[in-house]
């Protein structure tokens, strides 16, 4: 096992909560029980009124090794939630880092597989739509309609060669990641998922996809909207002026950003 994991001795899973109490302990756990070495969890809570942010703390408190907390003030959005927990867990030394939902829609025994073929890839993205990859069997066939549609919607508009632009369930070299300018990553919503694909593309790195089924959440409730997907169609058209720039030669030097985060 210690030869399997060499290359990645530290992986940081970013949930993003609001409103996640019901589902935030039963992850970790879940979490916690992969045979992966030293993986910790960095929950970003967004002062979820449920309490989530006091249990989360509650746990990092028990775990202080594994289990790490940002709290923000009020419900600032998906796309930020990750860019916070992206720059806190390069800081805190990740050296790959994945982002899950606390809501058991992405199975948390998927990230083994995810982890090795990060040594082959610079981020894996789990996908519903490649061979074996399906969303949830109850959803009814207008949902599962509009989720397709929006997925080949951006696919096509950007010209991405990746199956799923949409799913939130994805792993990324540390590396990767500091090379990108998320700075410049302006969605909030699940457009953001798009945009780091994009940016992603534009800079040349290497991309698989692996295949998982997509549950609908267990607990609690869904956080989708009519007004996250009227901003993912809106944005996909921005994206493609706001990155006409971007190429593998516009690449952050990752080795710097990552050393300067160290030492902060």
């Amino acid at each position: 096992m210690p030869g399997k994991w060499k290359k990645f001795l530290q992986l940081t899973v970013v949930i993003p909560t609001y409103n996640e109490a019901e589902n935030l302990p039963r992850i970790i756990t879940d979490l916690f029980a992969l045979p992966i070495p030293d993986l910790r969890v960095l929950v970003v809570d967004d002062d979820s009124p449920d309490s989530t942010g006091q249990i989360a703390q509650g746990l990092a408190d028990s775990r202080p090794d594994r289990v790490l907390t940002l709290h923000r003030k009020g419900k600032l959005g998906l796309g930020s939630a990750y860019i916070a927990g992206f720059r806190l867990a390069l800081q805190k030394g990740a050296e790959a880092v994945a982002q899950m939902d606390a809501d058991f829609s992405h199975p948390p025994d998927k990230l083994v597989e995810m982890l090795e073929k990060l040594s082959d890839f610079d981020a894996v993205l789990g996908s519903r739509y490649i061979p074996n990859g399906k969303l949830d069997e109850h959803w009814p066939m207008w949902r599962k309609g509009l989720s397709a549609f929006g997925n080949i919607y951006a696919r096509m508009i950007l010209g991405i060669p990746v199956r799923d632009v949409t799913g939130g369930f994805r792993m990324w070299r540390s590396e990767t990641l500091a090379g990108m300018p998320l700075e410049r990553i302006r969605s909030n919503g699940y457009a953001f998922q798009v945009e780091m694909a994009y940016v992603a593309y534009r800079l040349g790195y290497s991309i698989c996809e692996i295949p998982f089924y997509f549950a609908d959440r267990q607990w609690g409730n869904s956080k989708m909207s009519f007004n996250i997907q009227i901003e993912a169609a809106r944005r996909v058209w921005q994206m493609i002026y706001e990155y006409r720039d971007l190429n593998p030669t516009r690449r952050v030097n990752a080795h710097a950003v990552i050393s300067e985060r160290h030492r902060l």
